[in-house]
């Protein structure tokens, strides 16, 4: 099974925010490259949020270009076998943290936001991953800073997404 398929799978079975899925089904038959950072009509990404559901807080990257606290995430590569796949290695790379796992259920959230040319559109897959009790982060190139925050404060430093992405989180924890 190819990433393609992998994605087409997990979009099809997800049931949550169905008129969105939609959006990206179209997309993906619409364009044959539109998992890929080339497709410039917008492209399929990956990002999970680092939850220490033990300690009530969230790891954000205060991303290079973009100048915002986000989750870890950005785009699919031919090595990854899966969107989740995806989603971890970028949540493993932009944190530093070593062991983490997948939030069992497939992805947590969809989100479509516009970006700065040439890609115009993410078409996120979000999901959420564990952070083990003696996670130590750093600071990869792409970020400025990372951050762990209080649920509680993230409304105060990241814009709606993220915050929709942690309440979605929360509610399967």
């Amino acid at each position: 099974m190819s990433l393609y398929d992998d994605t087409v799978l997990v979009l099809k079975g997800y049931e949550d925010q169905s008129e969105l899925r939609q959006v990206y089904l179209d997309h993906l038959a619409a364009h044959p490259d539109g998992l890929w950072k080339a497709c410039s009509d917008g492209h399929i990404t990956a990002s999970a949020l680092v939850v220490d559901p033990d300690r009530g807080r969230v790891l954000l990257t205060l991303h290079r270009k973009l100048r915002m606290w986000l989750q870890m995430g950005g785009h699919c590569e031919p090595g990854d076998a899966t969107l989740a796949a995806a989603a971890l290695r970028e949540a493993t790379e932009e944190s530093g943290v070593t062991g983490l796992t997948l939030l069992p259920g497939g992805p947590v959230r969809l989100d479509r936001h516009p970006i700065p040319a040439p890609c115009n559109w993410h078409l996120d897959v979000q999901y959420a991953v564990l952070a083990p009790s003696d996670a130590e982060h750093v600071i990869s190139d792409e970020s400025l800073d990372v951050r762990w925050f209080a649920y509680d404060e993230v409304p105060d430093v990241a814009d709606e997404s993220v915050v929709r992405l942690l309440e979605a989180t929360r509610a399967r924890l």
